[in-house]
């Protein structure tokens, strides 16, 4: 086992990550650790575009881009943190155009802007130009632009550590932690790929940056690699972890395999249609049509496919239409996608529409932070010394519903806050003692897994989960579907107890980490389907068919989910001194072998924009 020392420590190395460590490394000492090497990093897909109001191509400002926030959100955003966002975008797009990031440009030289779901002006009257893009690889340009930065400035990264544990004086899993009492981190456990030795960092600051968990799904745009281990790994130590029913699903992925085809398409003009070639969204969203926000045209498309309106052979997807568009714009502005259409489906864009159906795409839930990255242990007390960014924390500038390009947004403004934030408590901070025996966990854990005789397949496991999330709670949901959900992630927790894998070796042993993953997944998909059973409403991401009406009086809070430990034993009962929620909507516990999930909330911060009906 090594140990190593640093001021800060950030976890992944994707957009989010490396945003905050050139923050972060000019002002103290910082190491990145990163399961990939960074420019394979999950930004690198994300294709569209990055929104800020600019106002280079038509009349905009941030004013209305909040506006857009929030109700593209269905306004479940933070509105403080959706206004700071905003007014940010305009530096954040600057400050990578002087890092070399190559822009397309309008004929006079400025930043290009493009239209983009539900980005509007003067709050809703029409579509509006807010995307700032680099052909549909716009996530690739940002992801080289801040690692090629990150070297220039000798940032430190320790390339395929597996990070398996995170080190706080409090286990609030295990111990009951009065309000207002202060919980400090102190760092983090690696396993290193090549060598299969145990690393751990001592930090006055650790920030999490780890992406998403869309491999919860079977039918999803991630990485397999995606797999939620900064969330799962906050969770199993008591934070709470916010809104993880809100899962966005992408409308247009290819059908049947779940690859991406951007937004972008649409805000060229593309066009979504049936199997009888109606240019149906015009029936769901009419002002703005294709470009309404992703969880109304995603369920649209599910609808026309439910009615006996889809195209193909088993009238199982919808198409998109890009045959009206000239061949040099096609080529120009959506080569990549185009490509995946040529290369995936067999179908030539210029001249055919491309089969498409939603697939899982982003989390807009998370680990809770405030506006300068602070992960909360609760509504209002931070750990001290933890932060999070980007897709793994919980802002919440995205509410129920995020905006198409809004993403590669929220990771270069938060990034850079919460490296800031992370530097700045780092050199007023003391280390906190390590826990005794700190890799001790750890290397119990993958030891019982390699070296375990005979048990279940982790690839088994996972496609169950991935099967049963797909047929119980995407798109639409219900009571029945999701207890269906929650019965099943139970019986392959139990399950996973056993889980065993076929190479024993030390080194380069990726089937033992992605025996690792699968507990982190599990981990995740439990607090997507309980939040979603017990949010008894539709909003954004989220839609009930047994409630499918928003329901303001009852749920509109963020809810928190937290791991506790079973009554008994020396624990005081459910629903004392302080955990979750003791009545009113949020009052839930769920028992899972060995701990408990209990739901709390927290409120809404409204500032300028009152909750209204949803029209497009």
């Amino acid at each position: 086992m090594q140990t190593h020392q640093y001021d800060v420590v950030i976890v992944g190395a994707g957009g989010a990550g490396m945003r905050a460590a050139l923050e972060a490394s000019t002002r103290a000492r910082t190491a990145v650790i990163t399961k990939l090497y960074p420019t394979r990093s999950h930004t690198g897909a994300a294709q569209g575009g990055m929104c800020a109001a600019l106002a280079n191509v038509e009349e905009d400002n941030w004013e209305w881009h909040t506006f857009d926030t929030v109700k593209g959100g269905d306004y479940l955003v933070d509105q403080d943190a959706a206004e700071i966002m905003a007014k940010e975008a305009i530096d954040a797009v600057l400050d990578l155009e002087k890092m070399g990031l190559p822009f397309n440009r309008t004929p006079e030289g400025k930043i290009d802007q493009r239209r983009f779901g539900g980005h509007t002006r003067n709050h809703g009257d029409a579509p509006v130009r807010r995307a700032c893009y680099a052909a549909d690889r716009t996530g690739h340009m940002i992801l080289q632009t801040l690692y090629q930065n990150c070297v220039k400035q000798d940032v430190e990264f320790y390339n395929e550590f597996y990070v398996l544990d995170l080190l706080v004086d409090h286990d609030l899993a295990a111990t009951h932690v009065p309000d207002g009492e202060e919980v400090h981190v102190s760092g983090v456990v690696a396993y290193e790929l090549a060598t299969g030795e145990i690393h751990v960092f001592q930090a006055k600051s650790v920030i999490l940056a780890t992406g998403g968990a869309g491999k919860i799904f079977k039918t999803t745009s991630n990485a397999h690699t995606l797999t939620g281990d900064g969330i799962a790994l906050a969770y199993r130590r008591g934070i709470p972890l916010e809104d993880m029913e809100f899962f966005q699903f992408h409308p247009t992925g290819l059908a049947g395999l779940g690859i991406l085809l951007s937004e972008a398409a649409r805000g060229e003009g593309g066009i979504l249609r049936n199997s009888e070639g109606e240019r149906f969204m015009e029936r769901y969203a009419p002002t703005i049509k294709d470009l309404a926000p992703r969880d109304i045209v995603a369920r649209s498309m599910a609808l026309e496919v439910r009615e006996g309106r889809g195209a193909g052979p088993h009238k199982d997807y919808v198409l998109l239409d890009l045959t009206h568009l000239d061949p040099a714009v096609i080529d120009a502005k959506l080569p990549d996608i185009t490509e995946f259409a040529r290369n995936y489906l067999g179908v030539e864009p210029y001249t055919e529409p491309v089969p498409v159906y939603p697939t899982a795409h982003y989390m807009m839930g998370g680990v809770p932070t405030n506006i300068e990255g602070e992960v909360l242990r609760n509504a209002t007390d931070v750990i001290r010394g933890l932060y999070a960014a980007g897709e793994c924390a919980c802002v919440s500038v995205h509410g129920s519903n995020r905006l198409g390009t809004n993403s590669l947004l929220d990771i270069n403004v938060f990034g850079k806050r919460s490296g800031r934030a992370a530097a700045e408590y780092a050199a007023t901070a003391d280390f906190v003692p390590l826990p005794d025996d700190a890799a001790g966990p750890v290397t119990a854990e993958l030891e019982a897994i390699r070296t375990r005789a005979d048990g279940e397949r982790v690839a088994d496991i996972r496609t169950e989960l991935q099967q049963t999330m797909d047929t119980n709670a995407q798109v639409f949901r219900t009571e029945e579907s999701l207890t269906q959900a929650l019965e099943d992630i139970k019986a392959l927790q139990k399950r996973y107890q056993a889980v065993a894998v076929q190479d024993r070796s030390r080194t380069f042993n990726t089937d033992l980490l992605e025996a690792v993953e699968l507990g982190f997944l599990l981990d995740v998909a439990e607090t997507v389907v309980v939040g979603a059973l017990n949010r008894k409403e539709s909003r954004g991401g989220h839609f009930r068919e047994d409630f499918p009406k928003r329901d303001d009086a009852g749920y509109m809070r963020h809810t928190l989910a937290y791991r506790r430990p079973l009554p008994g034993d020396g624990h005081r009962l459910w629903g004392t001194e302080g955990d979750g929620d003791h009545e009113g909507s949020f009052a839930h516990m769920t028992v899972f072998d060995g701990y408990r999930l209990v739901l709390g909330s927290k409120p809404v911060t409204v500032t300028r924009y009152q909750p209204m009906e949803r029209k497009y």
